[in-house]
């Protein structure tokens, strides 16, 4: 008999609990389906039937990390939000542009787990030339939404006009990239004020 709609949903709510719970604990590294399955209390071979080998869940994981990432709250940015209304400049511009930058920095305990995760990523999906465009992809819409901020920014005029909105923000990714880099590794030299700071101390430059 065919499991029915709501039961299939629902197991795929859980093999993707399970799936981040590995990803929290062991890293890419240690994502196998032994884990995954380990982590549900279940064989194996129920995971087959979502994943038939080992690069099939590592493309889901990916696809996973990328949802929880989009979910997670993102106080900075909700801050910012809140004091204003679309359309009067208070929700849009260099402070939008600042918020969502913060963000992205591991900051928090929380949001340096995350980054852990991603930045393990990086080695998985090099490994494979399908999750690498995959991963790409993922970038290019990240830097697509920071070159909206900035071009907010620039038509507020609170950003030079110099260069395009899409190469400014090819290079504040780049940034906050290698910030999280060395936050992740060195977090007693980058605290979170540190990381403020930096971040503050780029966007003047601009």
């Amino acid at each position: 008999m065919t499991p029915a709609r709501g039961d299939h949903d629902a197991r795929r709510i859980e093999v993707s609990e399970a799936v981040w719970r590995v990803l929290a604990e062991r890293g890419f590294g240690g994502l196998t389906l032994r884990a995954v399955a380990a982590e549900m209390s279940a064989t194996t071979g129920l995971l087959t039937h979502y994943f038939p080998n080992k690069r099939a869940l590592l493309a889901y994981a990916l696809d996973v990390l990328e949802r929880r990432t989009a979910d997670r709250p993102r106080p900075a940015a909700e801050s910012v939000l809140a004091g204003g209304t679309p359309g009067d400049g208070a929700v849009a511009g260099l402070a939008m542009l600042r918020a969502v930058l913060l963000d992205a920095l591991p900051l928090t305990p929380e949001n340096a787990a995350s980054n852990r995760i991603w930045v393990g990523s990086w080695d998985v999906a090099l490994a494979d030339p399908e999750l690498a465009a995959e991963h790409a992809e993922r970038y290019r819409r990240s830097r697509e939404r920071i070159a909206g901020h900035v071009a907010d920014a620039q038509r507020l005029g609170e950003l030079s006009l110099e260069k395009p909105a899409e190469e400014v923000a090819a290079a504040v990714q780049g940034f906050v990239l290698g910030l999280v880099v060395q936050a992740l590794f060195a977090p007693g030299e980058f605290p979170a004020a540190r990381q403020a700071e930096l971040l503050d101390g780029y966007l003047a430059a601009l």
